[in-house]
């Protein structure tokens, strides 16, 4: 059945985000329609509304998101009315030599589904009757959403749904950068570059893999403090000191892990050149496809230094979103400290201009 949902919509790249009444379609094969709880509100939502993830408009926002599922479409098992799930940005076959070799973040034909549903249509019409695209085959900062099974996670329906969202993206992109692509190692020395919601999951994913030292790279005091609260044991404000990668390899010696959450090439050089010998860069930040990144490039074999990229964590959303989960149940992961502020949808715009202002771990909007 169709339902009508409000929605935060970008109509044109640049401009702020409105949140209009839209029409949201029933379910077709391999399909669910979810009563969304709770949905983060992530610097790659507002990416899209600058162009700088080249979405086209209009395009309903949100990819972090959690909900109950209130209608199934044909052929759909493996979720049935009242299951709570967490939607994922990543398409998953399950099909194709990346999906079946463990990793479905590298899905062939996730393409497919950038800003439709896998078969290249939408479920999504606004006041018109006109189609609007969604964000990653998600499209959740809305009160409705109609997705395919292959971007749905069931999770525990006993985790609040303002912290089971943000497995989604934030904490699934952070933690997982840590335990799936870098794998730290216990006793470890770590820095992560970017204290945004991405980093400070980075940060208490290296507390929990149990690394020695942990320092917080950013330029806002009051993130500084914060990574503190995540397991930091050392800052630096970058605004202090000359060169942010010299100052971590003089505190650390050079470090076994860094991990770059901004997404600008300048600051993948400073993870880069904070390594010691033997040391990875990981490239979890998200920049424009224009950037460039420069390294010295005898360090690699002389150094025997690694550069590499973490999409999504390295995730495996099926096995990773409830085993984040399972930490969180256990005391061994913060989900509740990273929401700063809940907003209601009317308050869409609000919460984007926090993030901007760099205001929360993570703003999420609440559902009624």
């Amino acid at each position: 059945m169709d339902r009508k949902a409000k929605a935060v919509v970008c109509r044109e790249w640049g401009q702020p985000v409105q949140v209009e009444t839209i029409t949201v379609e029933g379910p077709k094969r391999d399909e669910i329609t979810l009563r969304i709880g709770a949905c983060g509100v992530c610097h790659s939502d507002l990416s899209a509304t600058t162009g700088k993830i080249p979405y086209p408009p209009p395009l309903v926002l949100g990819h972090e998101a959690a909900g109950v599922v209130v209608e199934v479409g044909e052929g759909v098992t493996a979720f049935k009315e009242g299951d709570h799930v967490v939607s994922s940005f990543i398409s998953m076959c399950g099909k194709c030599r990346q999906c079946v070799r463990g990793r479905p973040v590298l899905c062939e034909n996730a393409r497919n589904a950038m800003f439709t549903l896998p078969d290249g249509t939408v479920r999504t019409k606004d006041a018109n009757g006109e189609p609007l695209n969604v964000f990653g085959a998600c499209g959740v900062m809305a009160e409705y959403a109609t997705m395919h099974v292959d971007n749905c996670v069931k999770v525990d329906d006993t985790v609040p749904m303002q912290n089971a969202a943000l497995v989604g993206c934030a904490v699934m992109t952070g933690v997982g950068a840590v335990f799936n692509t870098a794998k730290v190692e216990p006793g470890s020395r770590t820095a992560v570059f970017g204290i945004g919601g991405v980093g400070l999951n980075a940060i208490q994913g290296c507390a929990t893999a149990g690394a020695e030292m942990i320092v917080a790279v950013d330029s806002n005091p009051g993130k500084l403090e914060m990574a503190k609260q995540f397991g930091a044991t050392h800052t630096i404000n970058i605004n202090e000191v000359d060169d942010a990668a010299k100052a971590v390899k003089k505190l650390t010696g050079g470090v076994d892990y860094a991990f770059e959450c901004v997404g600008a090439g300048a600051v993948v050089e400073q993870a880069y050149k904070s390594l010691g010998r033997g040391g990875t860069a990981v490239v979890v930040g998200v920049a424009d496809p224009k950037d460039k990144t420069a390294i010295t490039t005898l360090t690699l074999p002389a150094d025997e230094r690694v550069l590499k990229g973490s999409w999504l964590g390295s995730a495996r959303p099926q096995h990773d979103f409830p085993r984040i989960l399972g930490l969180y149940k256990a005391g061994k992961l913060k989900l509740d400290e990273l929401v700063t502020r809940t907003y209601s949808i009317d308050d869409a715009a609000q919460a984007f201009d926090d993030m901007v202002a760099g205001k929360n771990a993570r703003g999420v909007i609440v559902f009624d």
